[in-house]
């Protein structure tokens, strides 16, 4: 593999399968980690509440904040599962309860558990691995709770493979059979303690034929609207909007974006006109 750069998460490219891949370092973990922390304190009560999980098994776990907070809510039957590049010195929880693993290929694991989570997860794989991913995650519980990044959500690094609108994701998860459930968002939303892409992203995905076993969620599901379920927080509108504070990266992103069509448009110009003098001559 070749290095193309260093960053917290350093990319190398795989000539095995033509496409980037991330190793994410001990600070990009450090750096997600009281976000994480802070946010599943307020956001694991509520899911508990729901459907009282006796297991739960964390697809993209990085440090395995979340599941150390759903052992602080009395699950002491967890399962972290992440790239092999996670520093097991900064684990929060037992080492013998995370399994390294290639999260662009299909994942077997020879049970069953209460919940499956996966959190901002889906968007550092390549697209042409979201298919597998959602079935892995189909195949390991009933249950899912769920968040991706959308599209904008950052442009700070190169990190996002695969940003999407949550119906692109409430699609795959319904070729499954699994039906969405717009239950914590609405609970969170204006809630200071939980980081703004999990208040926006965040949802609860329930194989269909199981949604009566949860009467909460098929009560919520009821009045799911899969239509609207793609919304912006205000604090990335804002974020956005506030160019005089944008991180540099950002800036320079949008300066490359700018100056990329002031160039097409220029192009189109002169191609426009050397076609049409060549048409006089």
């Amino acid at each position: 593999m070749a290095q193309l750069f260093h960053s917290s998460a350093v990319i190398f490219w795989s000539r095995e399968n033509r496409v980037p891949v991330r190793v994410y370092g001990t600070m990009f973990f450090k750096r997600q980690k009281e976000a994480s922390l802070a946010s599943a304190r307020e956001i694991v009560p509520h899911i508990s509440k729901l459907i009282h999980p006796k297991s739960v098994v964390d697809i993209g776990c990085g440090t395995g904040a979340w599941l150390s907070v759903f052992k602080e809510n009395g699950v002491d039957d967890i399962l972290g599962v992440d790239g092999d590049y996670v520093d097991r010195r900064i684990l929060l929880i037992p080492q013998e309860q995370f399994v390294p693993f290639d999260l662009r290929k299909r994942l077997t694991i020879d049970r069953q558990f209460d919940l499956a989570v996966s959190l901002e997860v889906a968007e550092h794989l390549p697209p042409a691995c979201a298919e597998t991913f959602v079935e892995s995650l189909t195949m390991l519980a009933s249950v899912i709770l769920f968040s991706a990044a959308t599209p904008g959500q950052t442009k700070t690094g190169g990190v996002h493979l695969n940003e999407q609108w949550p119906a692109y994701w409430a699609e795959k998860f319904r070729r499954k059979g699994f039906v969405a459930v717009d239950c914590i968002r609405k609970l969170v939303w204006r809630n200071e303690n939980v980081a703004w892409w999990y208040a926006r992203n965040l949802l609860v995905f329930v194989k269909a034929d199981a949604l009566e076993d949860f009467p909460l969620l098929q009560a919520e599901h009821a009045v799911t609207n899969v239509s609207q379920i793609s919304v912006v927080h205000p604090k990335l509108l804002l974020a956005w909007c506030d160019l005089e504070n944008l991180p540099l990266r950002r800036l320079l992103w949008l300066l490359k974006k700018v100056l990329c069509r002031i160039t097409i448009r220029m192009a189109r110009k002169v191609i426009a006109k050397t076609v049409q003098w060549q048409g006089k001559t």
